[in-house]
């Protein structure tokens, strides 16, 4: 099985929700600490040229691969990769089941600003203080969608890809 945690920058909230996925986190809903989330691998690091490419974070205990990508604003990248994984299903008879989990509506507002400083505007000592308060504000969110997003991927469907939207953690 393949999991693809997916949002705008693929940076900030997908970073944690593969590191949570992988166990390099705390395995509970409580407030990480500043160094926790700064030393989230890929957390903050990612650039525009990383745009639309899935990055890799480990393997987890159960041998599933945890990716991650970064989307923009176009929200047909996913929707064209399970179309895609779909021929290439058929057209290679191979049944590897891909769970893409969307984590954009665990965003708080501070993490959005904190992005656009740090990222877009190169503006680190602004931005990077409101990632931090961003991601403690959220990231118990993120754990339950992770929790979610393998329970899902454990249950048994008809069909191999598999798209979260994750509305729920708004």
């Amino acid at each position: 099985m393949i999991y693809i945690y997916n949002d705008y920058g693929g940076t900030h909230t997908t970073s944690l929700a593969a590191a949570y996925h992988l166990k390099q986190l705390p395995q509970s809903e409580r407030k990480l600490t500043t160094e926790e989330i700064l030393n989230v691998k890929y957390f903050n690091k990612l650039t525009k040229k990383d745009f639309g490419k899935l990055i890799f974070h480990g393997t987890d205990e159960d041998g599933n691969k945890v990716y991650t990508i970064g989307r923009k604003r176009n929200k047909l990248v996913v929707p064209a990769m399970k179309e895609m994984i779909l021929l290439l299903q058929e057209k290679f008879q191979f049944e590897e089941k891909i769970v893409f989990s969307n984590t954009s509506p665990t965003v708080p507002l501070s993490m959005s600003f904190g992005g656009f400083f740090s990222r877009g505007l190169k503006i680190d000592f602004i931005g990077v203080p409101l990632l931090v308060r961003g991601a403690k504000q959220c990231c118990d969110n993120i754990y339950r969608l992770v929790e979610n997003t393998k329970q899902v991927g454990k249950t048994p469907f008809n069909e191999n890809v598999i798209i979260l939207d994750n509305e729920m953690y708004k």
